[in-house]
Protein backbone atom coordinates (compact mmCIF):
# COMPACT_ATOMS: atom_id res chain seq x y z
CA UNK A 1 0.00 0.00 0.00
CA UNK A 2 1.64 3.37 -1.22
CA UNK A 3 1.84 6.31 1.48
CA UNK A 4 -0.92 8.22 0.02
CA UNK A 5 -3.43 5.19 0.37
CA UNK A 6 -2.57 5.06 3.85
CA UNK A 7 -3.21 9.05 3.99
CA UNK A 8 -6.39 8.65 2.16
CA UNK A 9 -7.35 5.57 4.49
CA UNK A 10 -6.32 7.39 7.63
CA UNK A 11 -8.92 10.50 6.80
CA UNK A 12 -11.86 8.19 5.75
CA UNK A 13 -11.40 6.49 9.13
CA UNK A 14 -11.34 10.39 11.05
CA UNK A 15 -7.98 10.95 11.38
CA UNK A 16 -6.21 14.09 10.30
CA UNK A 17 -9.86 15.72 9.82
CA UNK A 18 -8.71 18.94 12.18
CA UNK A 19 -7.83 21.00 9.16
CA UNK A 20 -11.13 20.31 6.89
CA UNK A 21 -13.19 23.54 6.91
CA UNK A 22 -17.09 23.37 5.97
CA UNK A 23 -18.13 24.98 2.74
CA UNK A 24 -19.70 28.71 3.07
CA UNK A 25 -23.57 28.56 2.16
CA UNK A 26 -23.45 31.79 0.99
CA UNK A 27 -20.91 30.32 -1.76
CA UNK A 28 -24.44 28.85 -3.31
CA UNK A 29 -26.01 29.95 -6.72
CA UNK A 30 -29.54 31.39 -6.48
CA UNK A 31 -31.69 29.66 -9.59
CA UNK A 32 -34.93 31.34 -8.52
CA UNK A 33 -35.49 34.52 -6.95
CA UNK A 34 -37.59 34.19 -3.92
CA UNK A 35 -41.21 33.68 -5.84
CA UNK A 36 -39.84 30.66 -7.24
CA UNK A 37 -40.60 32.06 -10.57
CA UNK A 38 -38.50 32.45 -13.83
CA UNK A 39 -37.15 35.97 -14.53
CA UNK A 40 -38.53 38.27 -17.29
CA UNK A 41 -35.67 37.81 -19.65
CA UNK A 42 -35.71 33.85 -19.65
CA UNK A 43 -39.67 34.21 -19.74
CA UNK A 44 -38.95 36.69 -22.94
CA UNK A 45 -36.50 34.46 -24.60
CA UNK A 46 -39.17 31.42 -23.99
CA UNK A 47 -41.77 33.23 -25.55
CA UNK A 48 -39.48 34.22 -29.00
CA UNK A 49 -38.52 30.91 -29.45
CA UNK A 50 -42.31 29.19 -28.83
CA UNK A 51 -43.70 32.33 -31.73
CA UNK A 52 -40.63 31.57 -33.93
CA UNK A 53 -41.65 28.21 -34.36
CA UNK A 54 -38.19 26.69 -33.75
CA UNK A 55 -38.04 23.46 -35.29
CA UNK A 56 -35.60 20.04 -35.12
CA UNK A 57 -32.69 21.03 -36.82
CA UNK A 58 -33.51 24.88 -37.43
CA UNK A 59 -31.07 26.06 -33.86
CA UNK A 60 -29.18 28.57 -34.00
CA UNK A 61 -27.70 27.23 -30.80
CA UNK A 62 -23.81 26.62 -30.69
CA UNK A 63 -22.79 23.71 -33.13
CA UNK A 64 -20.03 21.77 -33.94
CA UNK A 65 -17.96 23.69 -36.34
CA UNK A 66 -17.16 22.17 -40.12
CA UNK A 67 -13.71 22.41 -41.29
CA UNK A 68 -13.02 25.92 -43.37
CA UNK A 69 -11.82 24.25 -46.45
CA UNK A 70 -14.35 21.03 -46.78
CA UNK A 71 -17.49 21.07 -48.76
CA UNK A 72 -20.34 20.67 -47.91
CA UNK A 73 -22.48 17.77 -49.54
CA UNK A 74 -25.90 16.12 -49.03
CA UNK A 75 -29.12 14.26 -51.32
CA UNK A 76 -32.14 13.45 -49.59
CA UNK A 77 -32.93 9.52 -50.13
CA UNK A 78 -34.58 8.84 -53.73
CA UNK A 79 -32.46 11.52 -55.29
CA UNK A 80 -30.88 10.40 -58.63
CA UNK A 81 -26.89 9.86 -59.29
CA UNK A 82 -27.57 11.50 -62.77
CA UNK A 83 -29.33 14.67 -60.88
CA UNK A 84 -27.32 14.75 -58.15
CA UNK A 85 -23.83 14.68 -59.94
CA UNK A 86 -25.13 17.77 -62.39
CA UNK A 87 -25.99 19.85 -59.33
CA UNK A 88 -22.37 19.30 -57.99
CA UNK A 89 -21.26 19.99 -61.32
CA UNK A 90 -22.57 22.69 -61.66
CA UNK A 91 -24.72 22.29 -64.59
CA UNK A 92 -27.94 23.21 -63.88
CA UNK A 93 -29.29 27.10 -64.52
CA UNK A 94 -28.99 28.84 -61.02
CA UNK A 95 -32.54 30.83 -60.98
CA UNK A 96 -32.41 32.63 -57.95
CA UNK A 97 -29.84 33.65 -54.71
CA UNK A 98 -29.24 34.58 -51.87
CA UNK A 99 -26.53 36.26 -50.24
CA UNK A 100 -25.85 35.50 -46.37
CA UNK A 101 -22.19 37.57 -46.40
CA UNK A 102 -22.30 40.03 -43.20
CA UNK A 103 -25.37 38.36 -41.63
CA UNK A 104 -26.26 37.25 -38.17
CA UNK A 105 -26.97 33.50 -37.67
CA UNK A 106 -30.65 34.36 -36.56
CA UNK A 107 -30.63 36.70 -39.59
CA UNK A 108 -29.13 34.21 -41.94
CA UNK A 109 -31.86 30.96 -40.69
CA UNK A 110 -34.69 33.59 -41.06
CA UNK A 111 -34.04 34.88 -44.57
CA UNK A 112 -33.16 30.98 -45.37
CA UNK A 113 -36.42 30.31 -44.52
CA UNK A 114 -38.27 32.87 -46.46
CA UNK A 115 -36.04 32.50 -49.55
CA UNK A 116 -36.90 29.20 -49.66
CA UNK A 117 -40.63 29.24 -49.04
CA UNK A 118 -40.10 32.18 -51.91
CA UNK A 119 -38.56 29.67 -54.54
CA UNK A 120 -40.95 26.64 -53.64
CA UNK A 121 -43.78 29.61 -54.52
CA UNK A 122 -42.90 30.41 -58.00
CA UNK A 123 -41.55 26.70 -59.06
CA UNK A 124 -37.73 27.66 -58.87
CA UNK A 125 -35.62 24.25 -58.42
CA UNK A 126 -32.28 25.03 -58.53
CA UNK A 127 -30.69 28.27 -56.28
CA UNK A 128 -27.18 29.43 -55.18
CA UNK A 129 -26.74 30.50 -51.22
CA UNK A 130 -23.85 32.52 -51.06
CA UNK A 131 -22.28 32.46 -47.31
CA UNK A 132 -18.62 33.64 -47.80
CA UNK A 133 -15.16 32.20 -47.14
CA UNK A 134 -13.70 32.45 -44.17
CA UNK A 135 -9.66 32.21 -43.34
CA UNK A 136 -9.82 29.69 -40.41
CA UNK A 137 -12.55 27.24 -38.76
CA UNK A 138 -14.04 29.82 -36.31
CA UNK A 139 -14.60 32.53 -39.19
CA UNK A 140 -18.33 33.92 -39.87
CA UNK A 141 -18.22 32.68 -43.84
CA UNK A 142 -17.40 28.72 -41.71
CA UNK A 143 -19.87 29.64 -39.28
CA UNK A 144 -22.55 30.00 -41.81
CA UNK A 145 -21.68 27.37 -44.18
CA UNK A 146 -21.62 24.94 -40.90
CA UNK A 147 -25.33 26.21 -39.90
CA UNK A 148 -26.15 25.80 -43.41
CA UNK A 149 -25.36 22.33 -43.33
CA UNK A 150 -27.57 21.47 -40.59
CA UNK A 151 -30.56 23.71 -42.02
CA UNK A 152 -31.27 22.67 -45.30
CA UNK A 153 -30.57 19.12 -44.64
CA UNK A 154 -33.93 19.90 -42.13
CA UNK A 155 -36.16 21.83 -44.45
CA UNK A 156 -38.48 19.44 -45.94
CA UNK A 157 -38.55 21.41 -49.51
CA UNK A 158 -34.47 21.03 -50.01
CA UNK A 159 -33.91 17.52 -52.20
CA UNK A 160 -29.90 18.28 -52.04
CA UNK A 161 -26.92 20.30 -51.94
CA UNK A 162 -23.22 20.95 -52.67
CA UNK A 163 -20.75 23.74 -52.42
CA UNK A 164 -20.38 25.23 -55.88
CA UNK A 165 -18.00 25.43 -58.60
CA UNK A 166 -15.27 27.93 -58.44
CA UNK A 167 -16.83 30.07 -61.05
CA UNK A 168 -19.98 30.31 -58.61
CA UNK A 169 -17.96 31.16 -55.63
CA UNK A 170 -16.57 27.58 -54.24
CA UNK A 171 -16.52 26.59 -50.84
CA UNK A 172 -18.08 30.31 -50.41
CA UNK A 173 -21.57 29.14 -51.86
CA UNK A 174 -24.21 26.30 -52.33
CA UNK A 175 -25.92 24.60 -55.17
CA UNK A 176 -29.48 23.88 -53.58
CA UNK A 177 -31.84 21.72 -55.33
CA UNK A 178 -35.24 22.28 -54.43
CA UNK A 179 -38.74 20.13 -54.58
CA UNK A 180 -40.72 20.43 -57.49
CA UNK A 181 -43.77 21.31 -56.87
CA UNK A 182 -46.71 19.21 -57.76
CA UNK A 183 -47.84 21.13 -60.95
CA UNK A 184 -44.13 20.66 -62.22
CA UNK A 185 -44.55 16.77 -61.34
CA UNK A 186 -47.63 16.44 -63.34
CA UNK A 187 -45.79 17.96 -66.08
CA UNK A 188 -42.73 16.22 -65.99
CA UNK A 189 -45.23 12.90 -65.86
CA UNK A 190 -47.66 13.95 -68.49
CA UNK A 191 -44.21 14.93 -71.10
CA UNK A 192 -42.68 11.68 -70.30
CA UNK A 193 -45.91 9.46 -70.95
CA UNK A 194 -46.45 11.09 -74.58
CA UNK A 195 -43.55 9.27 -76.13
Amino acid sequence: MSQSDKSFLELMQGEGLDDVVPLKQSGKVNLQDATGKPDEQSLQERRIAAVSGEQEGLSTGEIVLLNHLDPVAWKRDGVQEGVYRNLRLGKYQVDARLDLIRKSIPQCLNELQSFIAECIKYDIRTVLVNHGRSKDRSGMGNRQKSYLNLWLQSLPDVMAFHSAQPQHGGIGAIYVLLKKSDAKRLDNWEKHQKR
